[in-house]
């Protein structure tokens, strides 16, 4: 008999999320090493395994302290981690390939419009030398700012801090190395709030929204009173749905929060606000936490575990659903509840693909965070409201807890571990890897039958 020879077809779906977890691999043995510890003895390599996850999946749940477990060396390799994470190791390896002045194929070509989800290929060369610039810019301006700030209080070492910080912010990815609480004892700092909102806000909003908007500022001069209107679709639904969750979410910390004596109840008026608007913006992702978060009301919790859920905005350095598929899912259901045949948003319709895409994206990431909380519960004896705080951060790559990540045993570790990756590589991703047979179409449409919904 005549051996059968099987081919394995690799879509590029495939490559991103092997090359995300060899990162991981790789990052893992590095920081088990006994050098990457700040007392020379190897930390477990579960542990090793969480951190390096975390920082891949920019997420910033921690098991053990970064300040005082990780090495200079360990911190090295933790904040490349965070940079490949939040970048993309097929976008770095391009970028290596292009300053070799090596042309990038096809192949590759197709592997980043999959990575950024771009919908050509056209100017990826472009494209990516902007992504760099412009994250090295970003990145380098938060650096700046921290710097005025941590060099006084730390002196050269406040250098390495704000680096640090910076890329950390800038990536969502929320894990420090000044204290174990996070920034709670900078919750009143103008600067530390500014430049981390501003940090975390930018890579939120993807780059795409970044080259539209300065498309338009180059032409403000020509049609003042046209800006919004000359953006693309895109632009203006991350730029505008990510204004009303903000604000919106500023509004509810202020008044769930305000006269909380364990969150900021003592504090004055206008450092309520800042904090209320830090939390705001650190529930989209990024993980920075200025109040201990067991200790919000639960109107506060619930209120974080949606924000948290539905994340930034698309090709941005943010995770959770994105703010491009909430509101095309909130508008197609109110389309449908008015009986509406097709969906339009700022006078530009919606195709029926980028709804069903949207729907499926919801549904998947809903499923990984209630089977995580399902598992979780079954593990670990917390409160129902920690555990689904842990499952929805995780889930959302967003790295906030209340203080359950580090007492997890080795089982809830593997499940955080699992829902960090799968919540990282992105539900579509996980669709795509799943059906690796494309099913054929059918000539003669099956027969239609009403059933009853809702």
């Amino acid at each position: 008999m005549k051996s059968k020879k099987i081919k394995l077809h690799y879509s590029t779906t495939h490559v991103i999320m092997v090359s995300f977890l060899l990162c991981i691999i790789v990052g893992s043995i590095l920081l088990v090493l006994p050098f990457s510890s700040a007392n020379g003895r190897s930390v477990p390599y579960i542990d090793a395994l969480f951190t390096a996850t975390t920082s891949v999946c920019v997420t910033g749940l921690v098991t053990l302290p970064t300040v005082t477990t990780w090495s200079l060396f360990g911190q090295i390799v933790i904040l490349l981690l965070i940079q490949v994470g939040g970048l993309g190791i097929i976008t770095i390896m391009s970028i290596i390939m292009i300053s070799l002045n090596r042309r990038l194929g096809l192949k590759n070509r197709v592997l980043i419009q999959d990575a950024f989800n771009l919908n050509n290929i056209s100017g990826i060369v472009v494209f990516l030398k902007k992504v760099v610039y412009g994250t090295l810019i970003v990145e380098g301006a938060g650096a700046l700012m921290y710097m005025t700030v941590f060099i006084p209080e730390y002196g050269l070492r406040g250098i390495w801090i704000s680096v640090f910080t910076a890329v950390s912010a800038f990536c969502n990815a929320g894990i420090d190395i000044m204290k174990e609480n996070s920034l709670c004892d900078y919750a009143t700092n103008p600067m530390i709030n500014f430049t981390t909102s501003f940090l975390v806000i930018m890579g939120g909003l993807g780059y795409i929204v970044w080259w539209d908007v300065l498309r338009v500022i180059k032409n403000i001069r020509i049609q003042k009173l046209k800006c919004f209107n000359l953006l693309r679709l895109q632009s203006k639904i991350a730029l505008s749905a990510t204004l009303v969750l903000l604000l919106s979410g500023t509004v509810l910390f202020f008044i769930f929060e305000y006269n909380n004596p364990l969150t900021m109840g003592n504090m004055s008026f206008f450092d309520k606000l800042q904090v209320s608007f830090f939390q705001s913006v650190t529930t989209r992702t990024a993980g920075f936490a200025s109040v201990p978060q067991q200790n919000l009301t639960n109107p506060s919790s619930v209120a974080a575990l949606m924000l948290m859920f539905i994340g930034g905005s698309p090709v941005g350095t943010a995770g959770g659903v994105k703010t491009a598929t909430m509101v095309v899912v909130i508008f197609g259901a109110l389309a449908a509840i008015r009986n509406k045949e097709s969906l339009s948003l700022f006078h530009r319709r919606i195709s029926k693909q980028a709804i069903n895409k949207a729907t499926a994206v919801i549904v998947v990431s809903f499923m990984i965070m209630f089977i995580s909380t399902v598992l979780l519960s079954a593990v670990t004896d917390a409160r129902l409201i920690d555990i689904a705080y842990e499952t929805v951060s995780a889930t959302a790559t967003v790295g906030l807890t209340r203080d359950l990540t580090p007492s997890l045993n080795l089982w809830g570790k593997i499940i955080i571990i699992a829902t960090m990756y799968l919540g990282r590589v992105g539900p579509m991703s996980l669709l795509v890897a799943f059906n690796l047979k494309k099913e054929k179409q059918n000539f003669i449409n099956d027969p239609v039958e009403e059933i009853s919904i809702g």
